[in-house]
């Protein structure tokens, strides 16, 4: 006997379809942002404007994979594809996370280079185009700051922005202080600071989407008090195959084989076995879990498992 809560995949619905907006929007600002920062980098020579051009860039193709993953999002489960494209903005998030890290690490390579060999740095120009890419920025984050918490692909879109934005500020700095004090150095660290901004952010991004796509347990659940808590139960007699993984943002699910005394299915008392855990799960844990999925069955049934299909 098994049973579960919501077996359908939760509906699109108004809510992606406006992340959607909002993302485009964000898109077409920071794709004129790496137009006019390249021209920027290429005529003053700046590290600092270099690194936040390839940022923006990363942060483009970012914002366009994370469209075509709120895109994606909106297709309905089919018998093919149970959960639809719901995963996606989670593989869409851990591929930005690898851009960033990637940009990330040749910035702090080059920057480090740069401390010692400082090239010439028109200030005036830098100052200008860090302040068109601050300002291009902080309308972009406006626009995605609402739906950051959303899933995974909408907080990586809203990361990268932010962390563009710190990167323009960076610039700005840079150039004041080589226009007040000459010293060029100032570029090269900019470019540090913007490197030190983007590579733990892409670390945490990726364990937390590579955790959801290893099925790990959802953060903030213990398996064990769930299994205590079933076990506790009236006529539950063990508990095992006790699973839980999340598929996408705010959707975790939990499935297990649930024992209980064989009168439990003469009697009528499985029926309500099977609703106690479902309450179980649903009720009494920080991590709300809509979909659980659960096996009614006799020691002879579990007896009777492979052993090497049966996990604690």
């Amino acid at each position: 006997m098994g049973a579960g809560h919501d077996h359908a995949v939760p509906s699109a619905g108004a809510a992606p379809r406006d992340f959607r907006r909002r993302l485009w929007v964000a898109f077409a600002i920071t794709a004129t942002l790496v137009i006019v920062q390249a021209v920027g980098a290429f005529v003053t020579g700046s590290l600092a404007l270099l690194t936040d051009t390839a940022h923006a860039v990363t942060d483009a193709s970012g914002l366009l994979v994370a469209l075509i993953a709120a895109s994606l999002m909106l297709r309905p489960a089919t018998a093919k594809r149970t959960w639809g494209f719901r995963r996606i903005e989670v593989i869409a998030a851990l591929a930005q996370a690898s851009l960033l890290l990637v940009v990330g690490t040749y910035t702090a390579v080059e920057g480090v280079r740069r401390l010692f060999e400082p090239p010439e740095v028109p200030a005036g120009e830098l100052l200008v185009f860090g302040v068109v890419g601050l300002a291009a920025n902080i309308v972009a984050i406006v626009i995605l700051s609402s739906s950051r918490a959303a899933n995974f692909n909408m907080r990586a879109a809203f990361l990268e922005v932010l962390n563009d934005a710190l990167g323009s500020l960076g610039v700005i700095v840079a150039a004041i202080v080589i226009a007040t004090t000459g010293f060029l150095q100032a570029d090269a660290i900019a470019g540090l600071f913007i490197a030190a901004l983007i590579v733990p952010r892409a670390f945490k991004l990726m364990r937390e989407t590579g955790s959801v796509l290893m099925e790990f347990t959802p953060q903030g659940l213990d398996l064990d008090a769930v299994r205590a808590h079933i076990l506790e139960l009236d006529h539950v007699k063990d508990v095992h195959d006790l699973h839980a993984s999340t598929v996408a943002t705010g959707l975790p699910t939990i499935t297990a084989h649930v024992v209980v005394e064989d009168e439990c299915f003469t009697d009528g008392h499985a029926a309500e076995v099977l609703t106690s855990v479902k309450e179980c799960v649903a009720d009494h844990f920080p991590v709300s879990i809509l979909h659980s999925t659960f096996q009614i069955e006799t020691a002879h049934i579990q007896d009777s498992e492979p052993s090497s299909t049966r996990h604690a």
